[in-house]
């Protein structure tokens, strides 16, 4: 694991968010976007190998790592694409290449729809969101079902608490419960970043459980399907070969873009940066053209 060189803060929309730096401040920038439940360190790995080639960012998206909360607990995607925005301006970045994860990856698709001429590269693991056959689902209920389900999911959120844990150890053993195949040290990194101590010394994780939920005032699937369409950088779409994601390259989502490239990575899940990472590393730098 590579720590990073420098942890600093931004604000956007009146919260202060956590942001790290690794690399050469004279190399050409690279930005990384996390997911749900995860954080800026969890980088670490990806950043250290990308540093010898870039300047590499990534932030805490609010509700997250070191980054403040919302108070409502509504978490929008659309404002952590008005985030993302505010780091780049707050760095001064013009052009840059850019990778998320998850909802990491799916804000990187939405900002790079909004603003193509920043963007060199973009890579997105597992980002597209919902496959095809659950967004037929999802459509297939009524605007009442649909509107009342989220009510539900929103109070069931609204009340549940940061997990409490007695300390590291026991945080560990639960990481290492749901990802039975990665390596102890980096669950132990991945916990050790990932939580936060309480003022009774019992330890949480790092983020806003309010904020798992969905929002009904995001944007349609048909608009961001449009901000593919605006996409005009070389992009790489990621996926696990075991993930429960659907590949766009078999479900007809890459055809919107124009210059869009898949890849699967054999014996990984939703993390294959994590899952694979000597494989993930070396398609990225492939793609990057870093070797």
């Amino acid at each position: 694991m590579t720590d990073p060189r420098l942890i600093d803060t931004f604000r956007s929309q009146r919260l202060t968010l956590s942001y790290a730096e690794w690399g050469d401040p004279a190399a050409p920038p690279m930005v990384l976007v996390h997911g749900g439940r995860d954080q800026k360190r969890s980088w670490d790995r990806v950043a250290g190998r990308l540093a010898q080639t870039y300047r590499v960012f990534a932030h805490d998206l609010r509700g997250h790592g070191q980054s403040d909360w919302v108070s409502d607990g509504d978490y929008g995607v659309m404002d952590h694409v008005y985030d993302l925005a505010s780091l780049v301006e707050h760095l001064g970045l013009e052009r840059f290449t850019l990778m998320g994860h998850s909802l990491g990856g799916n804000i990187t698709l939405r900002y790079t729809g909004l603003f193509p001429d920043k963007i060199e590269k973009l890579v997105a693991i597992e980002g597209l969101g919902p496959s095809p056959k659950m967004l037929a689902e999802r459509q297939a209920m009524s605007v009442t079902d649909r509107l009342m389900r989220w009510m539900d999911q929103r109070r069931s959120l609204s009340d549940r608490g940061p997990r409490v844990m007695q300390n590291l150890e026991e945080a560990k053993g639960r990481m290492q419960a749901a990802f039975t195949h990665l390596p102890d040290a980096l669950i132990h990194h991945l916990t050790e970043t990932g939580i936060k101590t309480n003022p009774d010394g019992t330890v949480s994780w790092a983020y806003d459980p309010a904020g798992m939920g969905f929002s009904p005032s995001d944007i349609s699937h048909e608009d961001f399907v449009q901000l593919w369409r605006e996409i005009t950088c070389p992009t790489w779409l990621v996926y696990g070969a075991t993930s429960w994601a659907s590949n766009p390259a078999e479900d007809g989502r890459i055809e919107p873009f124009q210059n869009a490239s898949v890849s699967v990575i054999e014996e990984a899940g939703h993390w294959p940066h994590h899952d694979q990472f000597e494989d993930f590393m070396t398609q990225l730098e492939a793609f990057l053209g870093s070797v």
